[in-house]
């Protein structure tokens, strides 16, 4: 698989090897160091040994199957559709601030400055976050 950040790479590096799965990181300091080049070298790759693809082809399912849970255990759910098919950790540039972001983003050529982290509902494309 490949990433555009270390976190989520090493979270699953994490998983995998907890499983008996040997992983393999490989341009993690490249990209980390220089997040334009995150395009030319294609991401920080997690690697494994191919003996190992059945066993961590079935864990990447349970990860990815499994719904996103609040801090009490229920599974979230849109507010609008009740859908419970999410992306999370959607970075959103709605809204005003967004729309300065890209434009400073895009003069500068440097990363969005500003986006918000939300849910977003594959169903309706609803953008929330949580309420505490």
């Amino acid at each position: 698989m490949t990433f555009d950040n270390s976190i989520d790479t090493h979270l699953l590096k994490s998983k995998l090897e907890s499983e008996g799965i040997t992983c393999y990181i490989f341009d993690e300091n490249m990209v980390s160091l220089y997040p334009l080049y995150n395009i030319t070298v294609g991401g920080i790759k997690l690697k494994i040994n191919e003996s190992d693809y059945d066993k961590a082809n079935e864990i990447l399912e349970l990860i990815n199957t499994s719904k996103p849970t609040d801090e009490q255990g229920q599974v979230i759910k849109c507010p609008k559709c009740e859908s419970k098919d999410l992306y999370t950790g959607f970075k959103s540039m709605k809204g005003t601030k967004g729309i300065i972001s890209i434009i400073i983003s895009f003069l500068f050529m440097v990363f969005p400055i500003y986006y918000k982290t939300v849910y977003k509902c594959k169903s309706c494309g609803n953008e929330f976050k949580l309420k505490k």
